[in-house]
């Protein structure tokens, strides 16, 4: 019974905020992400500097982008579904519902947070698809691309998006202090310049405890959020 009302609470969510239009502009994000890691890979026919050495740099390099741009997307959401809701209290009108406050935030979240997850997988499997068929075109990586590099790649891939899509959820903690859209988005840059700087090919990410820690933060910063909800007051 709980689940079915919760998948109903985010079919109503998701209508409500015409999700369609966040889906649209994670397209566009992608085309332009696209165009930018096409400059970087044949950057050695313009510039003489070797961008992505190998494949594994290359998949660091597509990732660390992605997981960038959604991370600092999830913080919008969280905005436009959270904090401008509580700051312009319409979210009284949903308290008034017979229904759990904690079903509502956790319907909220959950969009979020799987928005975020299958954004960045997508997002990676269709530039690195993209960007591997232009290789095999016009060669900048001469290794041999194996199963082991695809296999190796992927299981990362998988990983680091259910890190990035739990520790997108920290902003929520800092944009609910004052109800702060650009408290938000900048807590989430923060998150971002610690988890997807990338220098020749190496990011902190790749230090396996850092997006452990994060996402352990992201995953008690959810759970006290919705423990809390009952005793925020909203005012009239």
């Amino acid at each position: 019974m709980g689940a079915i009302m919760l998948r109903n609470l985010i079919g109503l969510e998701l209508r409500k905020h015409h999700i369609g239009g966040y889906i649209r502009n994670a397209i566009i994000a992608n085309i332009v992400a696209i165009a930018i890691l096409f400059l970087m890979l044949y950057s050695p026919n313009m510039m003489e500097e070797v961008v992505f050495a190998d494949y594994t740099s290359l998949f660091v390099g597509v990732d660390s982008f992605v997981r960038m741009i959604f991370i600092v997307f999830a913080a919008v959401l969280i905005s436009r579904f959270i904090i401008d809701e509580y700051k312009s209290k319409t979210i009284n009108i949903l308290f008034m519902y017979p229904i759990s406050r904690k079903k509502i935030l956790l319907s909220k979240l959950a969009i979020i947070a799987i928005f975020t997850f299958s954004n960045i997988v997508v997002s990676e499997i269709v530039l690195n698809a993209i960007l591997l068929t232009a290789n095999t075109i016009v060669p900048i990586i001469q290794e041999p691309l194996t199963l082991s590099i695809i296999g190796g790649g992927a299981l990362k891939l998988i990983m680091n998006a259910m890190a990035a899509s739990i520790m997108s959820l920290i902003p929520l903690y800092f944009g609910m202090k004052k109800y702060s859209t650009p408290t938000t988005i900048m807590s989430s840059l923060l998150i971002v310049s610690i988890v997807c700087s990338n220098n020749g090919g190496v990011s902190l990410n790749s230090i396996i405890i850092i997006p452990i820690i994060l996402a352990l933060i992201g995953a008690f910063v959810t759970f006290m959020t919705i423990k809390k909800v009952d005793h925020v007051d909203v005012g009239n």
